[in-house]
């Protein structure tokens, strides 16, 4: 579903990602892991056209997709759900649901989907006219990924859910993951709790200044002494 190949990224003079290259294929949850600055964050935000890549080429489904708009991506099936999660504050738990719909206009189907994002997260459905800038972080990350997931979308990018959030708020959030994973979601996952993203993963990739340095099957990748070394506490 999405091969990336030679992918680069820079800031003005810092080079931020070198000449990354993977793959997903469609109905896998891939990890992308490593420390804090290593450019995950960055690769994900080139892959949805918020930053434009310095070279290398991005295709998803087979169709090059490096010089389309962001809003593009979009309707072609692509969401993302941002590092921060990135809510409206000011508009309401259903008003942010109806933002992640904005280029879809089959009205009785946004209706099903809001109702199945409720029951995704209850608590959302508790608070459906809340201002958003008024939720805790969980209740915001939970509303980032129901808003991407209103788009109907094919390929679900989702960086760093658990960034900043309690270990309970963490299992809930991860359970929907894995519920919209094994629906048939395909799912690339950028997350600094290496244990936990590949937990959930078939594959992942381990990514340091800026490169992929390892990548394996998740249970391989859990396995390494390298990794567990770096990344797991060991």
């Amino acid at each position: 579903m999405l091969e990336v190949t030679k992918l680069s990224v820079a800031y003005g003079g810092i080079q931020a990602v070198r000449n990354v290259s993977f793959r997903v294929e469609q109905g896998e949850m891939v990890a992308l892991i490593g420390a804090n600055g290593a450019g995950k964050t960055s690769t994900l935000k080139a892959l949805a056209r918020l930053l434009t890549a310095a070279s290398g080429s991005v295709r998803y489904c087979g169709q090059e997709i490096s010089a389309l708009e962001p809003h593009r991506l979009v309707s072609q099936g692509i969401a993302l759900v941002p590092e921060g999660r990135g809510v409206f504050p000011r508009m309401s738990i259903v008003e942010n649901l109806l933002m992640g719909a904005y280029s879809r206009f089959d009205k009785p189907a946004i209706v099903a989907d809001t109702e199945h994002v409720f029951s995704l997260f209850p608590r959302l459905k508790e608070r459906a006219q809340q201002l958003a800038g008024t939720l805790s972080g969980g209740e915001q990350q939970m509303l980032a990924i129901g808003r991407a997931l209103m788009s109907r979308p094919k390929l679900l990018l989702l960086d760093e859910p658990s960034m900043g959030l309690a270990p309970l708020m963490v299992q809930r959030i991860f359970e929907v993951i894995r519920k919209v994973a094994d629906e048939g979601m395909t799912v690339l996952l950028v997350e600094q709790n290496a244990k936990l993203a590949l937990e959930v993963s078939q594959r992942g990739y381990v990514m340091e200044s800026g490169e992929i340095t390892l990548t394996d099957e998740a249970e391989k990748l859990l396995a390494n002494p390298k990794v567990r070394a770096a990344y797991l506490g060991e």
